[in-house]
C-alpha cells in the first residue's frame, strides 16, 4: 500500500500556501472597508454599507461556494483509493453545476436589492450606498464561484500552491484599485467612493477567475469539456453540497442576524461591527490554512483506509493551529488600538470597536479547534454531521443568546457573546463526534 506523507514538512507545504490564499480572501472585503472608512465624506455611512453588503454577499458565496469542499473531498478520496482516472469527467460537470447555481441565485436576488437591505435595517444614506455598492459587486458572484470550484479541484489533487498565487494576485489588484478608484487620481481618475470599491472588487474577481482557469488548463490534465452522461459521483457531490448549503445557510443566519442587530443599534455600531467581523474573518482564514492541509490529507487517508495516520494527522494540525492562534492573540493584543484605526477615524466607531474586540481575541482557541475539525470533516465527506452541528449551534446556541442579550440590554457586547457560545457549540460537538467515530477506528 502506498504510504501517504503526513510529515511536518508535507503539512507545511500544504498549509502555508493555503494560509496565504486564505487570508487573501478576506483582504478583498477588508480593503474595501478600510479604504471607504477613511474617506473624507460619508465615511461612517460608507463603512456601514460595505459591511451590510459584504455580509449578504458572503452569505451567498459561502452557501453556494461549499461545492468547493465537496469537489475536493471526492477527488482526494478517489486519489487515496487509486481511482483518480475513474472521475476524469466529474470536474467539468461540477464547475458547470456551480455556474448554473450562481446564475439562478443572482437572478433571484438582483431585483429585490432594496427590500433585502431594508430588511437588514439599512435606511436613508446607508441604504442608498448599499444598493450602489451591491449593484456592481454582485456581478463578481459567478466569477467567485467559478474560482472556488477550481480551487476545490486543486485541493483534491493535494495542491494549494496555484490557488495561493491566484489569491495573492487578486488581493494585490484589489488593494491597488481601491485606492485609485475610491480616492481618485487628480486630473486622471475621478473619485468614485463606494462605487470605486465595488469596481475594484469586481475587476480583481475577474482576474482571479481567468488565472484559475489558465492554471487548471496548463498545470493539470483536467478537461473542462462537458461530457455526458453524468458521472455517478455527481449524485454524491449534489448530496454533499446540499448538506453544506443547509450548513452554510444556518451559519449565515448567525452572521446576518448579527449585522441586523448591530444596524438596529445605530450607524456607528454597525460600522464597528464591520471592523470586528473583518478581523474575525481574517483570523478564521489564517487558521484555516492548517485546516486546509488536514482537509486534503484526511480525504486521501480515508480513501486509503489509513485510520491510524488520520488520527496522527488530526492531532498534528490541531496542535499547529493552536500555536497559530496563540500568535494571533499576541499580535491582536499588541495592536489593539492600531487595528481599529486602520478601518476608521471616527471616535464613536472606534470606541464601540474597542469595547468588544477583546472578545474576538479570547475566542481564538475555540476558533482553532472548530475550524480545524470542520475542515477535516469536510475532507472525510461528513457533511451531514457538519450540517446538524451548525443547525444546533445556530438555533439552540447563537439565536437564543442574541435575543436574550437584547432583552437584557447588553447591546453590542451581547452580539459577540452570542458568537462565543456559537463557537463553543461547534468546537465541542466536533470533538465528541470525532472521538466516538474516527479515534475508535484508529485504535481498533
Amino acid at each position: 500500500m502506498l504510504t501517504i506523507d503526513i510529515s511536518f514538512k508535507r503539512i507545511q507545504q500544504l498549509a502555508i500556501p493555503a494560509i496565504i490564499a486564505g487570508i487573501a480572501e478576506p483582504v478583498l472585503s477588508s480593503t474595501d472597508a478600510a479604504v471607504v472608512g477613511n474617506m473624507a465624506i460619508d465615511s461612517t455611512e460608507s463603512l456601514a454599507a460595505v459591511g451590510i453588503v459584504g455580509s449578504f454577499l458572503s452569505m451567498l458565496i459561502w452557501i453556494l461556494g461549499q461545492t468547493r469542499s465537496a469537489i475536493s473531498a471526492i477527488i482526494s478520496q478517489n486519489l487515496g483509493a487509486g481511482k483518480l482516472e475513474d472521475i476524469k469527467v466529474l470536474p467539468a460537470q461540477a464547475i458547470f453545476y456551480n455556474i448554473l447555481l450562481s446564475i439562478i441565485v443572482l437572478g433571484g436576488t438582483y431585483f429585490f436589492v432594496e427590500e433585502i437591505f431594508t430588511f437588514l435595517n439599512a435606511e436613508n444614506k446607508v441604504l442608498d450606498l448599499s444598493i450602489d455598492y451591491y449593484n456592481i459587486r454582485v456581478w463578481g458572484f459567478p466569477l467567485t464561484l467559478f474560482t472556488f470550484a477550481i480551487f476545490g479541484i486543486f485541493r483534491g489533487l493535494q495542491n494549494t500552491f496555484w490557488p495561493m498565487l491566484v489569491a495573492i494576485t487578486g488581493a494585490i489588484v484589489n488593494i491597488g484599485l481601491d485606492f485609485i478608484l475610491v480616492y481618485g487620481i487628480e486630473g486622471i481618475v475621478s473619485p468614485l467612493g463606494v462605487k470605486g470599491a465595488a469596481w475594484a472588487s469586481l475587476i480583481s474577481q475577474a482576474i482571479m477567475a481567468i488565472m484559475a482557469l489558465i492554471f487548471l488548463l496548463v498545470k493539470t490534465d483536467i478537461s473542462l469539456r462537458l461530457r455526458f452522461p453524468l458521472h455517478p459521483e455527481i449524485k454524491r457531490l449534489v448530496v454533499m453540497s446540499l448538506n453544506l448549503f443547509i450548513r452554510s445557510f444556518s451559519l449565515n443566519v448567525a452572521l446576518i442576524l448579527a449585522v441586523r442587530e448591530a444596524t438596529a443599534l445605530g450607524t456607528e455600531i454597525v460600522a464597528a461591527h464591520t471592523i470586528v467581523a473583518n478581523i474575525w474573518l481574517f483570523t478564521a482564514f489564517f487558521i484555516d490554512g492548517y485546516g486546509a492541509a488536514g482537509n486534503v490529507l484526511s480525504g486521501r487517508l480515508l480513501g486509503a483506509k489509513d485510520y491510524t495516520s488520520l488520527w496522527i494527522l488530526t492531532k498534528r494540525v490541531n496542535l499547529y493551529n493552536l500555536i497559530v492562534c496563540g500568535f494571533l492573540m499576541v499580535v491582536a493584543a499588541v495592536f489593539y488600538k492600531t487595528s481599529g484605526r486602520i478601518f476608521s477615524n471616527e471616535d464613536e466607531v472606534l470606541n464601540a470597536f474597542y469595547g468588544v474586540f477583546f472578545i474576538v481575541i479570547l475566542m481564538q482557541p475555540l476558533n482553532a479547534i472548530a475550524f480545524t475539525l470542520d475542515a477535516i470533516f469536510k475532507g472525510l465527506g461528513e457533511m451531514a454531521y457538519l450540517r446538524n452541528i451548525l443547525l444546533i449551534a445556530t438555533f439552540l446556541g447563537f439565536v437564543p443568546i442574541l435575543y436574550i442579550s437584547r432583552y437584557l440590554g447588553w447591546g453590542f457586547t451581547g452580539i459577540w457573546i452570542a458568537f462565543v457560545v456559537w463557537m463553543f457549540f461547534r468546537a465541542s460537538a466536533l470533538v465528541i463526534i470525532y472521538r466516538n467515530k474516527y479515534y475508535r477506528l484508529a485504535k481498533n
